[in-house]
């Protein structure tokens, strides 16, 4: 049967006038909401933002105006910070299972007190850890953590991918844990996740943002929440939403999708555009339960820490970029007090281990709780003896990704070196003198540092294989020993006085 234009009008008429159904395309609209949040170390709110309290607070209001949210954390909790010097960590956990999260992925930061304190930490959690890219030195997935996670919403198949950071290994205390490449492993998850119909894929990841590139290139993810970089960002091509997630939980980026559900001739289409929130947790007010937990944490601490070790002749600088890059009276403080404590030849603090992040005016009075938020991770101090050779590799490591901010850069005691940062990564030292004495490479040298460097930390797998004459178990906190060094005279005296120089200085 044919049917002219006409004829075609005509029949549809007649169909309707009957009342007999015609196809139509079913549609449905779906708001989700997405908060992620990472690197929150310290429990309480600085000068009236971030903490535990107002993060909590501006959770349990998202969950309330949309039952359709997803919370989710992207690394880096445990550690560090004051108090988790002392609890390694229990304070974070106690305070984010008052909201829990959907999905927490582990960071670097969560194996700083080693495999089985993250075991304990993990069992302790009212939220499920996951990341597809840890596994044991079997191949096979750790007890306790989870993989890819799957959510409905609203008929909508939600996939989270969790991905750890890779370098983990690196810069932390990871075990014989395997860390797969987090970009490949991630990106092969999502397209798994896809195959398997997932409506929206969303990785929640904690790597840097050169990383973050290659994710958000790939086009494999519809959301990524990333931490790790400790900045805010958000960004969208028309393609993939990506939110960096700020530290602390100063800054909080919900990030709302409009989802548009088309189903038509048996075929399913997913649209959505996102919409971008800004919340500067200055001015949300704290959420009360949370709050009394923080009061009550702050009072323990201000028993013990708020006790004075002694005043500061010059300035000293603990900022990131200084330690991590160029001499610090802080770092020479440290490694000095290092020196001190063992009779050690030299001593190495790896810059990362610093952390207050500041800078304290000449004529500052330095409390305990100044030291512990400089060195917040509970290491221990250790000596090793060693072969010129090796200790000259070991600076040579330090100096490596100077150009990257990398927390493995040398503050020294007892030596001087000079680098050139143009140079190759290995061969960037152009001179390194021991007491004034260029480096004898066949000489063995006794050399303090932290436990964690000793481990191979931060590269410092030159400092491996030599005869250790004090190890973490029998060595002092590290925190400790620079404490006992300052209250020995009640003053400081360090300063910048050229330890540490670049090629040109």
């Amino acid at each position: 049967m044919k049917f002219t234009r006409n004829g075609l009008l005509a029949a549809m008429l007649m169909g309707a006038s009957l009342g007999v159904a015609l196809p139509a395309a079913a549609e449905e609209n779906i708001k989700l909401t997405i908060l992620g949040i990472g690197d929150i170390y310290n429990f309480d709110a600085e000068k009236g933002r971030g903490g535990f309290a107002r993060l909590n607070a501006i959770a349990k209001a998202e969950r309330e105006a949309n039952p359709n949210m997803i919370y989710v954390f992207d690394g880096d909790m445990l550690s560090p910070s004051i108090l988790s010097g002392f609890d390694k960590g229990q304070n974070t956990i106690d305070l984010t299972n008052i909201v829990p999260f959907d999905l927490a992925v582990p960071g670097n930061h969560e194996f700083d007190f080693g495999v089985e304190n993250f075991r304990e930490k993990m069992a302790a959690s009212k939220y499920p850890w996951a990341a597809i890219n840890i596994t044991g030195p079997d191949g096979m997935p750790m007890e306790g953590l989870g993989g890819v996670m799957w959510k409905e919403i609203e008929g909508l198949k939600i996939a989270l991918i969790p991905v750890a950071q890779d370098t983990s290994p690196e810069v932390s205390s990871t075990g014989d844990l395997v860390f797969l490449p987090t970009v490949d492993t991630a990106i092969e998850a999502a397209e798994k996740a896809r195959g398997e119909g997932a409506d929206l894929v969303i990785a929640v990841v904690q790597t840097d943002q050169t990383n973050d590139k290659q994710l958000f290139d790939s086009h494999a993810f519809d959301v990524i929440i990333s931490g790790d970089d400790h900045s805010y960002a958000t960004a969208y091509d028309g393609i993939t939403a990506y939110v960096e997630t700020s530290i602390d939980g100063k800054y909080i980026a919900p990030l709302d999708l409009n989802v548009t559900v088309k189903e038509k001739d048996g075929k399913r289409k997913v649209r959505w555009t996102p919409v971008f929130r800004f919340i500067d947790t200055a001015m949300v007010e704290p959420d009360p339960e949370t709050q009394a937990k923080v009061d009550e944490f702050n009072r323990k601490l201000d028993e013990s820490l708020d006790v004075a070790l002694g005043v500061t002749e010059g300035p000293l600088d603990s900022r990131r970029n200084v330690v991590r890059g160029e001499e610090s009276a802080m770092g020479n403080l440290i490694a000095d007090a290092m020196r001190a404590a063992t009779g050690a030849d030299v001593a190495i603090a790896n810059g990362g281990g610093i952390r207050g992040d500041r800078v304290y005016e000449a004529g500052s009075t330095i409390t305990r709780r100044d030291i512990l938020t400089e060195l917040p991770f509970g290491n221990a101090t250790v000596m090793t003896e060693i072969p010129g050779s090796q200790l000259l590799a070991a600076i040579e490591n330090g100096v490596s990704q100077v150009e990257k901010g990398a927390g493995r850069f040398p503050q020294v005691s007892g030596m001087t070196y000079v680098f050139d940062p143009s140079a190759p990564p290995g061969s960037r030292v152009v001179e390194l003198k021991v007491n004034g004495e260029p480096v004898d490479p066949d000489k063995l040298y006794k050399v303090a540092a932290n436990d964690y460097i000793l481990r191979g930390g931060d590269g410092y797998g030159a400092l491996g294989g030599g005869r250790v004459l004090i190890n973490a178990a029998n060595g002092n906190l590290l925190a400790n020993d620079v404490m006992d060094y300052i209250a020995k005279t009640g003053k400081i005296t360090a300063k910048v006085e050229g330890r540490i120089k670049r090629v040109g200085e």
